[in-house]
């Protein structure tokens, strides 16, 4: 492995630990785009229940993994969605365990159903530095370890009908900031998430669905997640994104019964980076119609 790289990925990782991380980064967010909008929770009038993994530069000791717990559903006669979420999202010697209950309420307009969602949660915070190999093994903030929960807030709107989705939100609302070796560090920053999807029917069977994902942050540039993908029967899903131009990949999706597999597999743009390191994503989950005013069959959003 070229060191210089080596060397600029480690530092990476440690700087990622000492200050305020992003939001977990999700490719398949459409999938369930609950995970970043709370007003998503019970917007497909269903029993929803999944698991998400990814993993970031997988190879590489310490990179950044992260694992998503959701479930959802629709009740009073489908004026209401409730869910609950489970987030671990680990870089190298930290670790943040996320727990939230959601709720929506919907108001049916004349071709579209609007959505207004929250979310409230515990977020723990460990950091434990103490085996890192480091020039200065003295300094405070790498010698002394850290458990701490905060809690937190979201929100969210949500405009969708069977052949667009639109979305605005923010999962944290407040900064969470704990004090580690007396040096404040901030876990999360206020991230603004605005996605949109539109479907094309190409034919009767084969559907085209492009979307775009806005990430925003406050003294960092907007991020962008550009996605088109084509389904077949809305059983088979492929696709293309691209996030900012810097990272490529390729997804698939198998939705048979109820049960959806979905996997996304991420190549740097960087020729060099992209020789060593990859990210992978995987999706497991479940839609079902449990009480008798639930949909039967799931609809595209």
């Amino acid at each position: 492995m070229n060191k210089r790289l080596l060397f600029f990925i480690s530092a990476s990782l440690i700087a990622l630990t000492t200050e305020a991380q992003q939001d977990p980064i999700y490719a398949q967010y459409l999938n369930n785009p609950m995970i970043i909008n709370p007003a998503y929770a019970g917007s497909n009038n269903m029993f929803n229940a999944g698991i998400q993994y990814r993993t970031q530069w997988a190879g590489l000791d310490g990179n950044p993994t992260t694992a998503n717990f959701s479930s959802h559903m629709s009740v009073f006669q489908n004026k209401v969605g409730l869910g609950i979420q489970v987030i671990q999202d680990k870089i190298g010697d930290s670790k943040n365990t996320e727990f939230n209950t959601l709720y929506s309420y919907k108001l049916q307009l004349s071709n579209a159903t609007l959505s207004f969602g929250m979310q409230a949660g515990l977020i723990r915070y460990t950091n434990d530095p103490t085996g890192l190999s480091l020039r200065d093994p003295n300094d405070p903030v790498f010698t002394t370890s850290l458990s701490e929960s905060k809690i937190n807030f979201g929100a969210g709107l949500l405009l969708k009908n069977d052949r667009y989705m639109i979305g605005l939100s923010v999962p944290r609302l407040l900064p969470s900031t704990v004090s580690q070796g007396g040096q404040e560090i901030q876990v999360y920053k206020q991230n603004f998430y605005l996605f949109g999807s539109y479907i094309i029917f190409l034919s009767e069977n084969v559907r085209f669905k492009p979307s775009v994902l806005l990430r925003g942050t406050q003294a960092s540039p907007i991020s962008a997640d550009l996605n088109a993908s084509i389904n077949f029967k809305e059983y088979y899903t492929a696709g293309l994104f691209t996030r900012n131009f810097k990272t490529y990949g390729l997804l698939a999706q198998v939705f048979v019964k109820g049960l959806r597999f979905g996997y996304v597999f991420e190549l740097p743009g960087s020729s060099e980076s992209s020789l060593n390191f990859t990210s992978h994503e995987v999706t497991l989950g479940i839609s079902l119609g449990l009480l008798s005013n639930h949909d039967k069959v799931l609809k595209t959003f």
